[in-house]
């Protein structure tokens, strides 16, 4: 069998990632929402003692893609639980209003 170098090049696929986007957003809830074509992530920040979180990020995914990156999640778990031990959790969906287990402030 030919080992032909062009072929690896046909099959690498270029990304640009910008600095902007580079940065990341903080968010600490996802919600997750589905039709029959696609499912809508939705990446939120909530902070203690506000009333109001907001989206920092919306991500839709066709069905396909969400299993595919159900399967990469979960791959990276695994291999993140190999080297640092078991994440602690729980299947449980938070309870709101959520208080980070402090006192709520007034303004």
């Amino acid at each position: 069998m030919e080992n032909d170098p062009n072929k690896d090049k046909q099959n690498q696929i270029n990304i640009e990632l910008s600095e902007e986007v580079a940065e990341g957003v903080y968010a600490n809830l996802a919600m997750i929402a589905h039709s029959n074509s696609e499912f809508v992530l939705d990446f939120i920040r909530l902070m203690p003692g506000v009333p109001k979180a907001k989206v920092k990020s919306r991500v839709i995914l066709t069905p396909e893609h969400a299993k595919r990156l159900l399967g990469a999640l979960q791959d990276n778990l695994k291999k993140y639980e190999e080297q640092f031990g078991p994440v602690k959790g729980t299947q449980e969906a938070p309870k709101f209003p959520m208080n980070f287990g402090g006192t709520m402030g007034e303004a």
